[in-house]
């Protein structure tokens, strides 16, 4: 089946209201009308709200960099689902790398946070991938396996349908450093197949696949012709609407 491709920006602790209003109006002028592709934004939880009707017009769907797994709760400095709709947020990343090593987020921990999203209505972005160290010991393969059954654990099918897995190898995020259009074809299938023997053959074949790490406009075309490659979530080159709009011409 074709899948709908998926060009998502994470913005991660970068953009004031004002250049995220500025990045926008850019975006909408040099975009290019009629492609299958959705186009998402994860920016700071300040900037949700205020760049909420912006971001409609100019056809961008908005998301959270990161949710609490609580409803509510005496939870300092965390926000909650019901907070994040609200101020206009449709997704929401989960278990991004930087979450698991700066934050100390276990997997366990990431599965409540994808399943409150989901119980809440929002759609995620189920994001795994292995360090250097690990692929380096051949073991890269299995660390991917654990993060997607644990993250997915006790989800329901019919909310797969609302969930897409982003593959983001650790030492390819802000390095420069990229995975090969083979080694990632390789990851994704792989990722595809986990999803094939855990939740079945029709949810894997309808599971929208992301890449991420380092994606800019010289490698996108390459990694976005592999055929479990379903789109990208974009760091660096996201902030830059230049940059922005040349990796969604090469999709």
């Amino acid at each position: 089946m074709s899948r709908k491709q998926i060009l998502a920006g994470n913005w991660k602790m970068n953009q004031t209201i004002t250049e995220a209003r500025n990045w926008i109006r850019i975006y909408q002028a040099g975009q290019k009308k009629g492609f299958r592709t959705d186009v998402l934004l994860f920016p700071s939880f300040t900037t949700l709200y205020p760049v909420s009707k912006e971001a409609m017009k100019a056809g961008i769907t908005l998301g959270a960099q990161n949710i609490h797994e609580a409803e509510h709760g005496a939870f300092t400095g965390e926000i909650s689902a019901k907070m994040l709709i609200e101020a206009g947020a449709k997704w929401v990343l989960v278990g991004h790398s930087e979450r698991r090593t700066l934050f100390g987020e276990t997997d366990d921990r990431i599965n409540l946070k994808v399943r409150r999203a989901l119980f809440s209505e929002l759609r995620v972005i189920l994001c795994v991938g292995e360090t250097l160290e690990e692929r380096n010991a051949g073991t890269h393969q299995e660390v991917v396996r654990q993060q997607v059954i644990n993250g997915l654990q006790d989800v329901h099918k019919s909310d797969l349908a609302h969930v897409v897995i982003a593959y983001e190898p650790v030492w390819a995020i802000g390095t420069g450093k990229t995975a090969t259009p083979e080694d990632a074809q390789e990851m994704h299938a792989a990722i595809r197949q986990i999803i094939n023997s855990e939740k079945g053959g029709e949810i894997a074949e309808q599971m929208r696949i992301l890449y991420g790490g380092s994606v800019n406009k010289e490698n996108a075309a390459a990694l976005f012709a592999c055929p479990d490659i379903d789109g990208g979530l974009v760091g660096g080159a996201s902030l830059k609407v230049e940059s922005f709009l040349s990796i969604f011409r090469a999709l």
